[in-house]
């Protein structure tokens, strides 16, 4: 009988267990988007999870969205990363490292004026941007050019390098939530025309691009993708997203990869509709599933064969002890929102365990 207890092949790793950390962007990083040891406690305190997904990681300078995140494109960056990884592992812990550009989420206030790219000059309408400045409006992004493109598949491969140099066990691809790669996916966000825009193959032309140029960096079995098909975060949509998943579900097993991570739902609940079931059904390898579940249908999840392993985010953040909980059917803290995106240890760090409680 499968359990979230049960031990997953992901890849090139086996885990201790189905109960995954979901990436969680915190802007706990120093200037020059450096980690620190703050962050390396924070993520050493979570090393009983089956694999931690270390928060959305920039890429290449120039494309940062929030405030204090982490990159991974600086020998400082590196160097702050291999002391998270040196504390998750000694911990007995696994780790990944979610790999990103923020594409028309970025702001000029963060980039040194730089104006933000994406597949059209198409800027997110009806939300705001924090800010050095305080809360800001999205400006209108520049569309890339075609030949812009090959430069940002370089830097998705070589920040996978630079994430093995720095000790994570694998990467994971983000083409979630309205960044740059699932602006290219979504035809709402890409209207552009030539070989990135038009049709469903073109359009996943960019990711595939990357998937192949980071899963050769440092092989397809230290490689996952996340998705996020329904999600309308960062003002995106697509006029047929089950079509969309379904079709490059299947299109995945090209590259051999590690794993297929899926968010189910619409954090605003605009789109619905079930992603998980032609996940499932096209997609040869193991499939993560992500947004709202509690341990009962987690566990109802990968008892079913519907899903691999399940990753929780929030749940993770207030309850650094999540399996061991699960597993004592314990009580959990309640995640503080008002800290999701501070500074310091309050909402961080501070989170009790079972034991101590």
């Amino acid at each position: 009988m499968t359990d979230l207890f049960s031990p997953l092949q992901l890849g090139s790793l086996e885990l201790d267990n189905r109960i995954l950390m979901a990436p969680l962007t915190r802007c706990r990083a120093e200037e020059e988007h450096v980690p620190t040891p703050l962050m390396a406690e924070y993520y050493a305190q979570r090393a009983s999870a089956g694999l931690i997904i270390a928060e959305a990681t920039m890429i290449m300078p120039g494309n940062s969205a929030f405030w204090h995140e982490p990159g991974i494109y600086s020998s400082a960056q590196i160097a702050g990363w291999s002391e998270v990884t040196k504390a998750v592992h000694q911990a007995g812990g696994k780790i990944a490292l979610q790999i990103w550009h923020g594409g028309r989420a970025c702001h000029p206030d963060l980039n040194n004026g730089a104006v933000p790219v994406a597949p059209s000059a198409i800027a997110i309408a009806g939300e705001e941007v924090h800010t050095p400045k305080g809360k800001q409006t999205y400006t209108t992004p520049r569309a890339l050019a075609d030949d812009e493109i090959p430069g940002i598949v370089e830097g998705f491969a070589q920040a996978a390098r630079n994430a093995r140099l720095a000790g994570f066990d694998m990467v994971e691809v983000h083409a979630a939530n309205g960044y740059l790669l699932d602006e290219f996916l979504r035809d709402g966000a890409n209207h552009r025309q030539g070989p990135y825009g038009g049709d469903r193959e073109n359009r996943a032309r960019f990711l595939f691009e990357v998937l192949a140029a980071v899963s050769q960096a440092i092989g397809a079995d230290r490689v996952g993708v996340r998705l996020s098909p329904l999600n309308s975060f960062n003002d995106m949509r697509d006029s047929d997203p089950v079509g969309l998943l379904s079709w490059l579900a299947g299109r995945l097993n090209d590259f051999g990869l590690a794993y297929l991570h899926v968010m189910r739902a619409d954090f605003y609940g605009r789109q619905t509709g079930d992603v998980l079931a032609p996940a499932r059904k096209h997609f040869q390898g193991p499939l993560i599933v992500n947004m709202g579940y509690s341990a009962e249908e987690a566990q109802a999840a990968v008892f079913s064969g519907q899903a691999d392993a399940v990753a929780f985010g929030t749940a993770f953040l207030a309850n650094p002890d999540l399996p061991a909980r699960i597993r004592k059917g314990a009580a959990l803290n309640s995640p503080d929102a008002s800290t999701f995106y501070t500074s310091g240890a309050q909402g961080y760090t501070d989170y009790p365990l079972l034991e101590d409680q």
